[in-house]
């Protein structure tokens, strides 16, 4: 029986239902139809695509057409997890109508169901008028990677009085806007699990203890295809680049020496064909 596609407020009725939230990351469309039939409730095509995909030592040289081209390709591997799009470095944060357009641009070109941007309380009034226009919108807070620069490197976030408060405050601040999800990033659990219990917003956590409402993970992190430790909040289930790397050194050594194409690679033809040719 085909499940039917997930929306926002299904995400909400799963937090009130108290029932836990899978998310992951997706970036192309072979990647996707696998989330698709292990029934993930939403797939993210992340900005960490400049990391993992692009080849970029950040987030921030990701642009909107990046994102596009790559979130066309997983909404074509996707049929019910609800698809989210992440809004790269200034595609938002530099006018609030700019924030509405190019949100629109991801869902009329990318078809997604929701668009994540990172910040706290001054990201409120794109919150606001993105999701006035009827796009549905997820926060993000804690660790923020397109801020890492002025956030002085990737440390936990809101470990102290003033920091935890703020977390506090801006989530108040974004769900008050209109976000009806939030991405916490690298905070600590007890913080994670205090907001997730006195704040209606849904809580998906990457760093941030196991009591929100959901998880989210790099999908290159848990399936071991990129060349780099995982980091601390992710596990590792299978390691694939070193069979990646093997596969390809396989193929390079048996071209090589002629060991590949075999006999049974090719296609026969009628000898009585090749002997009437003319050259």
């Amino acid at each position: 029986m085909d499940r039917k596609p997930i929306t926002v407020p299904d995400l909400v009725q799963k937090k009130q239902n108290q029932e836990k939230i899978v998310m992951l990351t997706a970036y192309d469309y072979p990647t996707a139809l696998a989330m698709e039939r292990a029934g993930v409730d939403s797939v993210l095509v992340g900005d960490s695509l400049g990391n993992v995909v692009l080849g970029y030592e950040s987030t921030v040289p990701v642009t909107m057409d990046e994102m596009i081209h790559h979130i066309k390709a997983v909404r074509r591997g996707l049929k019910t997890p609800l698809l989210i799009g992440d809004m790269p470095f200034l595609s938002y944060q530099v006018s609030v109508s700019q924030a509405v357009a190019n949100a629109g641009r991801m869902m009329k070109e990318g078809g997604v169901g929701c668009v994540k941007l990172e910040g706290g309380a001054e990201m409120a009034p794109q919150v606001k008028a993105i999701t006035e226009a009827g796009i549905p919108v997820c926060a993000h807070i804690g660790l923020t990677p397109q801020s890492v620069a002025s956030l002085g490197g990737y440390k936990v976030q809101g470990k102290d009085l003033a920091g935890a408060q703020k977390m506090i405050d801006d989530t108040a601040a974004l769900y008050e806007a209109g976000a009806k999800l939030i991405v916490f990033e690298c905070i600590p659990s007890a913080l994670a699990a205090a907001i997730t219990a006195n704040s209606p917003i849904v809580t998906i956590g990457i760093g941030a203890g196991p009591d929100c409402d959901g998880q989210v993970l790099v999908v290159h992190d848990i399936i071991g295809l990129a060349e780099r430790k995982p980091p601390k909040m992710a596990r590792q289930y299978v390691n694939l680049f070193p069979q990646l790397e093997q596969a390809v050194t396989s193929y390079t050594q048996e071209v090589r020496s002629s060991d590949f194409p075999a006999p049974e690679h090719g296609f026969v033809m009628d000898q009585a064909v090749v002997d009437q040719l003319k050259f």
